[in-house]
């Protein structure tokens, strides 16, 4: 390991332990809850953060997500197609995941985590700076990709543990 490895890894484990934080001990119905009619619940934020882990990591190592690979897809059983990760969904979508559980979205959230971890542990620094995608000026480099999850993954994990507090506050 490097220390680039191990500020990713440390980054990753934040978002695993704000997504633990943010569904644990919440039933199907809290989980599904939207503080308005086109907000995302809980549920959704989850599934599309880790989603988008295990979609862009996938396409980094060239290999299946995690969804299809080990059947998270078949366990969630959305009405989606099974590329689907939550971009351009309308409110309509959005609603339409319920049913889910603490265990299925952070077991899926698991399995997602320890492939990327597998994956981070095999880079050096210099892999860092291989450029991933070239549609973007200046291009995406393996480094800025994989901040980038940790961002998006810390900024939706936040979102749901605010509504998390929302809904616990409401509780009283």
């Amino acid at each position: 390991m490097t220390a680039s490895t191990d500020l990713l890894t440390d980054g990753f484990g934040r978002v695993r332990e704000a997504v633990h934080e943010a569904v644990s001990g919440l039933d199907p119905e809290e989980l599904a809850a939207r503080l308005d009619p086109d907000a995302n619940s809980i549920g959704w934020l989850v599934w599309h953060l880790a989603r988008v882990q295990d979609s862009h990591l996938a396409e980094l190592r060239e290999d299946e997500e995690v969804w299809t690979a080990d059947g998270f897809h078949e366990r969630f059983a959305l009405p989606f197609p099974a590329d689907a990760t939550g971009y351009a969904h309308s409110s309509a979508d959005v609603a339409a995941v319920r049913n889910l559980t603490p265990e299925l979205l952070t077991g899926y959230y698991d399995a997602v985590h320890e492939r990327t971890l597998a994956y981070v542990a095999g880079l050096s620094d210099g892999d860092l700076g291989r450029v991933v995608d070239e549609s973007w000026t200046p291009p995406v480099t393996l480094g800025v990709r994989l901040i980038s999850v940790i961002a998006d993954d810390l900024q939706h994990a936040g979102q749901a543990a605010f509504i998390r507090g929302v809904l616990q506050r409401r509780r009283g």
